[in-house]
């Protein structure tokens, strides 16, 4: 029977599953990705980790499966950016990750020159350090690593492109539309690498990857890999593969994942979406994996602000405690917590903003806190979804999310009472993973369509039960919070 390898290289994990064509997942392999923080502000990964962690996790999965799967798909954190030679396939230094901040001077110095508009119209992004231009950039500027690149001797890419480099031997210098739309160097409708934005930013050319279709084969991980040659026949950035993943590929379909961050993206077909309110503008993938545009709010630490209460301050022992805790007391006493610890996200965009809390008394309880750390999470993204609807001139229909979070009952109920409208919950949460085996198994016929890829799947339901009263009352108190991490970064600025 067919099986697809579907490889999910996170920000702290990566996790490969074997899915069979009746959509059961009959492989798993897991490893744990190490982060390093060299100055505040800074995160980086060593691309051989990345690298190593797909193939351990990938044959891990497939020993479990007891099959070789046909095909591979791959999904990946994002805006992560790194360089290698093209030869030797040695990376130059660590990966630069998405919520590295280093680069937010030359963001403010981009903002300051006006160009933030003509980046929003060709892009559909604003001049944050989050994307990669600015950290590819920050690598080039290393004299000999310049003209290294500009003799045609190095090749950058994000995530996907080094693991599909890596697993052709060579071969192939490939990323799909969806990651090369987060880069800043993409035109979001020539679909294509943008001349101005490369000059502006000072990138030679031949450094950046040929974009390919997400559902399609774009090269053939080598045996030595996994045991057996098979094409790799579907690429896609995570919150576009969970996208994918959910069955959202019709104008006004979403979903929210929870993971380190929480990225709300709602589908809005072959139309590019232009928001007024800080929100994005990004590359989606059709029925079929085809190009296609979303509108996206991006939340930068969601989960991860629990694995902080859990490693940073002891709070709890397991995150999976904080359900427990958030039930055990009526309300956060008045605690309101803003996890910005690498800066707020969409719709503020305030690259020096950082984690706050406000509301602390000596009544005070660690369950207060961990409930308002999970608050927190539902408050920014109904913040997300009511300006998202508001772009989009949709109506209020259900939310789909997924991501390790969504396992918390609690949390996923505060969310529909925030939100005021359902959310939907899938019974396989690995959705991420799931999209990249379905771009894959839908390029290769193993699932004709996104229906049968999706056949058998099953939703819990949560439906809103709060007054609009309380709603109003919860999202005035979170509004409050947020705009104190916003005076005190601003207020930072006009001190200097």
């Amino acid at each position: 029977m067919s099986s697809i390898l579907s490889i999910d290289s996170g920000t702290t994990g990566t996790t490969a599953l074997v899915i069979h064509a009746d959509g059961s997942v009959i492989g798993r392999g897991y490893r744990e990705l190490p982060q390093h923080f060299p100055r505040p502000g800074w995160v980086e990964h060593d691309p051989m980790d990345l690298f190593r962690g797909a193939i351990e996790a990938g044959r891990e999965a497939i020993a479990q499966a007891g099959e070789h799967p046909v095909g591979l798909g791959i999904t990946n954190q994002r805006e992560t950016v790194l360089l290698w030679d093209r030869k030797t396939l040695e990376p130059l230094g660590r990966a630069i990750v998405w919520q590295d901040r280093r680069t937010a001077a030359r963001c403010a110095e981009l903002r300051a020159l006006g160009l933030a508009e003509m980046l929003r119209e060709k892009t559909g992004l604003v001049p944050d350090p989050y994307f990669s231009a600015t950290k590819l950039e920050l690598m080039l500027a290393d004299g000999e690593v310049r003209r290294r690149a500009e003799r045609g001797e190095l090749a950058a890419g994000t995530v996907d492109s080094w693991l599909v480099a890596r697993l052709t031997n060579g071969a192939v210098h490939a990323t799909d539309h969806t990651n090369a739309s987060r880069t800043m160097l993409y035109g979001l409708e020539s679909r294509a690498w943008d001349p101005e934005l490369i000059t502006l930013f000072s990138i030679p050319a031949a450094l950046l990857p040929t974009i390919v279709p997400s559902g399609a084969v774009s090269g053939e991980c080598r045996p030595g890999h996994f045991g057996h040659a098979m094409p790799i026949a579907g690429i896609a950035g995570d919150q576009q593969s969970a996208l994918f993943g959910q069955g959202c590929v019709e104008a006004g379909s979403a979903k929210n994942t929870y993971g380190t961050g929480t990225f709300l993206l709602m589908h809005t077909g072959d139309r590019r979406p232009r928001s007024p309110h800080g929100l994005l503008a990004t590359a989606a993938c059709g029925p079929r994996g085809e190009p296609a545009y979303a509108l996206e709010g991006s939340v930068f630490i969601a989960g991860a602000a629990v694995q902080w209460l859990r490693d940073g301050l002891g709070i709890v022992a397991r995150a999976d405690e904080s359900e427990a805790l958030a039930r055990s007391v009526p309300d956060t006493g008045g605690v309101h917590f803003v996890p910005a610890f690498v800066g707020l996200g969409s719709p503020h965009w305030e690259a020096e903003a950082r984690g706050t809390v406000t509301g602390l008394t000596r009544g005070t309880t660690r369950a207060h806190l961990v409930r308002a750390a999970l608050e927190a999470m539902a408050f920014s993204s109904a913040e997300l979804v009511e300006l998202m609807r508001d772009d989009a001139r949709l109506g209020a229909g259900a939310l789909r999310v997924d991501g390790g979070a969504s396992a918390n009952d609690w949390l996923m109920q505060f969310l529909a009472d925030a939100l005021g409208a359902p959310v939907e919950r899938p019974d396989m949460f690995e959705t991420t993973a799931l999209g990249a085996a379905g771009l894959a198994g839908i390029t290769l016929g193993v699932w004709r369509d996104t229906a049968q890829f999706l056949e058998g799947r099953r939703f819990a339901r949560f439906e809103p039960a709060s007054t609009e009263a309380e709603r109003r009352r919860g999202r005035e108190g979170w509004d409050r919070a947020v705009h104190a991490a916003l005076a005190w970064a601003r207020f930072e600025k006009r001190d200097q």
